[in-house]
């Protein structure tokens, strides 16, 4: 058995156990997830996500390390314009906050096997037309550039294709029934609103994934890397949704940061076969970018009018 063989047992060991106590016993009851226990969520998965890093440098060497922390801080990157989305989402459903953490948490494990799919799939498209690394490359410039000029819209999931097709394939009650994704009335079986949102989150995360996953190609094309970086960093996803959803709004500069790292991204992956951007500097240019995006929204802020969110549900069922 190989090192990675090794490595894939011990990564695929760690979600499942820190899965199961999450779901299992740290969130059996239906609760708010208050800030205090989100952080501690938040810095557990980061720990681990690092440790994990470092087993890797110690065992497959320091361009494996570099690379696994450069997909990990570029997913975890992205992922915070999921959770903005997310917020949108949820205000849109008027989700409370105690039934947010179900819906995220089977919104990551659907994101996880979607990711597992589209990055095996990926890596096997590579391999066979490589051509198509530059069709990724000019698709992550584009979204790069087109992310610098887009502006906060409201959330309208009765317009997803997703959303239509699943109303005419289920009959869907209109009404929360507690955390219940299905409920039986009169022996007809519904869909709740719950499963709707839930089915929103999936679709979005799908778009994302068209994002990050061509940018992880860029930083490496061994499979392995790729799809425990882009999982460490998703599986904190929901910790870090309940962590920042106060303070997402503060992020005045988040769409021009990530603008900058996708548009690298971009030309680093279209250069390759003319020039190597080392890893080491790709880290440097991301986390440089993240930093700076950090500090001026906060040094700069925007003042905004408070606007109340959109209310779908009469939307939703019209």
């Amino acid at each position: 058995m190989t090192i990675e063989n090794i490595l894939w047992i011990v990564f695929v060991g760690v979600v499942l156990v820190m899965m199961a106590l999450d779901l299992g016993v740290f969130h059996k009851k239906v609760h708010v997830v208050k800030v205090k226990e989100a952080l501690i969520w938040s810095g557990i998965w980061i720990i681990l996500s690092l440790l994990f890093n470092l087993v890797i440098y110690l065992y497959l060497g320091k361009e494996a390390g570099l690379q696994f922390l450069t997909g990990y801080i570029v997913e975890k990157s992205l992922s915070v314009d999921n959770i903005f989305v997310f917020f949108l989402l949820f205000s849109y459903f008027n989700l409370t906050a105690q039934y947010q953490h179900k819906v995220l948490f089977w919104g990551v494990i659907g994101a996880i096997l979607l990711r597992l799919l589209f990055i095996f799939i990926g890596a096997s498209v590579i391999k066979e037309f490589h051509w198509v690394m530059y069709i990724m490359s000019i698709l992550l410039v584009f979204t790069g550039i087109k992310m610098l000029f887009r502006k906060q819209e409201e959330m309208h999931p009765e317009g997803m294709f997703v959303i239509k097709l699943l109303k005419k394939i289920l009959p869907v009650y209109d009404k929360y029934a507690d955390d219940k994704f299905f409920i039986s009335i009169k022996g007809k079986d519904y869909a709740t609103l719950l499963f709707i949102a839930l089915v929103s989150v999936e679709f979005t995360d799908v778009v994302f994934a068209i994002d990050s996953i061509p940018a992880i190609f860029s930083i490496s094309k061994d499979p392995f890397i790729i799809f425990t970086s882009n999982i460490f960093a998703i599986m904190g996803l929901r910790s870090l949704y309940f962590a920042l959803s106060g303070v997402i709004g503060k992020f005045r500069f988040l769409n021009a940061g990530l603008s900058v790292i996708l548009v690298f991204i971009g030309v680093k992956m279209f250069l390759h076969d003319i020039y190597h951007i080392p890893t080491s500097v790709s880290l440097i240019v991301i986390a440089t970018t993240l930093t700076l995006t950090i500090i001026s929204s906060f040094l700069f802020p925007e003042q905004k009018k408070e606007t109340s969110p959109n209310v779908g549900k009469n939307q939703l069922f019209k």
